[in-house]
């Protein structure tokens, strides 16, 4: 979010909607490589909705033209977005990797996911309370 909001205020939007459409196609192609390598390793899962491995393997091809074409057409911005992604590797090893933090850490983690949720009226549902007619 800093990232972005840095970008918006040094750059024009047209810029960051292509930061953020590489970073997109990006992931949606990872996550259909990983779609595929759990199809290969484990055939057995139950899956609610089970495709044709010809309609994922077709879609990565025109993911990888696509991305190889972003490349080569513009680097800078792929880079950029790249760099962007790269922005989230600290927050992970410091908020889920690191399993054993002090304590004013996990104070502060929890009132910035706390002041996050009431920022965005994020409210987790709570079991056992009826809901109100």
């Amino acid at each position: 979010c800093l990232a972005t909001l840095i970008i918006m205020l040094v750059g024009d939007t047209y810029t960051l909607i292509n930061y953020v459409s590489f970073i997109n196609y990006l992931c949606y192609g990872v996550t259909i490589i990983g779609l595929i390598v759990l199809r290969w390793k484990k055939p057995k899962i139950f899956r609610p909705i089970k495709v044709n491995l010809l309609i994922p393997i077709t879609y990565l091809a025109f993911w990888a033209f696509l991305l190889i074409f972003s490349l080569y057409s513009e680097p800078v911005v792929c880079g950029i977005g790249l760099i962007i992604i790269l922005t989230g590797v600290p927050v992970f090893f410091l908020g889920v990797y690191w399993r054993n933090k002090p304590k004013c850490v996990n104070r502060l983690i929890e009132s910035v996911t706390c002041w996050g949720q009431k920022l965005c009226f994020v409210v987790y549902p709570q079991e056992g309370v009826a809901e109100e007619e």
